[in-house]
């Protein structure tokens, strides 16, 4: 069984160098991609949302909607060359907009995961936030970037067929300071690549931690029935440490080691294997933040996810210092894409981000963005096939 190490060696070796993982190959020709835009509603205040169809002529495609700059699907090929959808969603604007929309394929933000007590200091000004996970501030709050519709584009990349969504979200928005300018840049690549570039420019100190929150169940199983349970997915992770969290899945400052627990990943293992050993957890099961060796910054290896049925394998590449490891545990059974019931654990995300609730620990990676300064990140999904 190989180590994470030697999976990172791996994954690096596939044609698909780490640096230029955003990069076609010299020469390559996209036959019969490209990009194209259709009508997906209107939202219940009136808002038109766009739907931009993104395909790289070599079996994988992406739909992006306006609505959350949200991944809506996403068809990539089995060991078979045949194509299915791996993201959950749903087949119209009402259901993004419905209570059973669980962040499904979106942008999360201004801050990605929790902040205790909806409270940070900056500068010695103490801030509050709305809440939405109890006494917690959850993903940006109740109305946070998810839930919001973002000005879109032709992305215009060299790399492949691309779309760049855009919004200002204003001083004072779910309780942030500053107003704050966002960029999501989604690229497909010749490598069977979704890259996701993020760029975001403030006028006044605030905390930023963006990401990207698709459930992925790599079987592509969308038609009328359940969707099976991603337990027998198999995970390997490039991180020896992990932030343990209190009752509510606030970080308690520690960071901790997994080796020879149900957190250690750092060897390919079933997600089932985890999650039944932490059922009863207040988590339900994989809901962590896992500290990535790289330590972020450079683009570095930091996750493979594989299901051995399909043969489809996702390898996951990041700048971020952090991944969250979240396995559904709180789908309950909701309708989504084709009439398809998602069950608890329908889907697995990896979400690439800075640490929970940074802006209360002085020694978690900082996350305060200052004027003048640009706050950047790219994360990859790249698929490829089992034998």
């Amino acid at each position: 069984m190989l180590s994470a190490r030697r999976w990172a060696g791996a994954a690096g070796g596939l044609g698909m160098g780490l640096l230029g993982a955003c990069r076609a190959p010299a020469g390559a020709v996209l036959a019969g991609g490209g990009v194209s835009v259709s009508d997906f509603g209107s939202t219940a205040a009136g808002r038109a949302v766009e739907a931009w169809t993104l395909d790289n002529g070599r079996g994988l495609r992406a739909e992006v909607i306006a609505y959350g700059a949200a991944l809506s699907r996403l068809w990539v090929p089995d060991r078979d060359g045949e194509a299915a959808d791996v993201v959950l969603g749903f087949d119209d604007l009402v259901g993004y907009e419905s209570a059973a929309n669980q962040f499904f394929g979106c942008t999360t933000g201004r801050f990605a995961n929790r902040i205790a007590d909806g409270r940070f200091d900056v500068d010695g000004r103490t801030f509050e936030l709305a809440t939405n996970d109890g006494v917690n501030h959850l993903h940006g709050g109740p109305r946070g970037l998810d839930k919001l519709v973002w000005e879109a584009r032709e992305g215009g990349a060299e790399d492949g067929p691309s779309v760049r969504l855009s919004l200002t979200s204003p001083d004072g928005d779910e309780g942030y300071p500053g107003a704050l300018s966002i960029e999501v840049t989604y690229t497909l690549t010749a490598e069977n690549a979704l890259c996701i570039d993020y760029r975001a420019e403030t006028d006044a100190p605030t905390p930023v931690n963006l990401t990207h929150h698709s459930y992925f169940n790599l079987s592509g199983v969308h038609s009328g029935d359940a969707v099976s349970a991603v337990g027998a997915h198999e995970l390997v992770l490039a991180a020896a440490r992990y932030t343990p969290t209190d009752e509510t899945l606030i970080p308690t400052g520690e960071v901790a080691a997994v080796a020879g627990g149900p957190l250690d990943f750092t060897c390919p293992r079933t997600i089932a294997a985890c999650v039944e050993a932490l059922d009863a957890t207040p988590a339900l099961g994989l809901d962590h933040n896992f500290v990535l060796d790289s330590g972020g910054g450079d683009l570095a290896w930091a996750a493979r996810l594989s299901e051995a049925g399909s043969g489809r394998a996702m390898d996951v590449y990041t700048t971020e210092p952090g991944l969250q490891v979240y396995s559904g545990n709180h789908l309950f059974g909701q309708r989504g894409k084709g009439g398809a019931t998602y069950g608890r654990g329908g889907g697995v995300c990896l979400e690439a981000q800075h640490f929970p609730d940074s802006p209360n620990h002085a020694h978690f990676p900082d996350t305060i963005l200052r004027p003048g300064a640009v706050y950047r990140q790219t994360t990859i999904y790249r698929f490829s096939a089992l034998p």
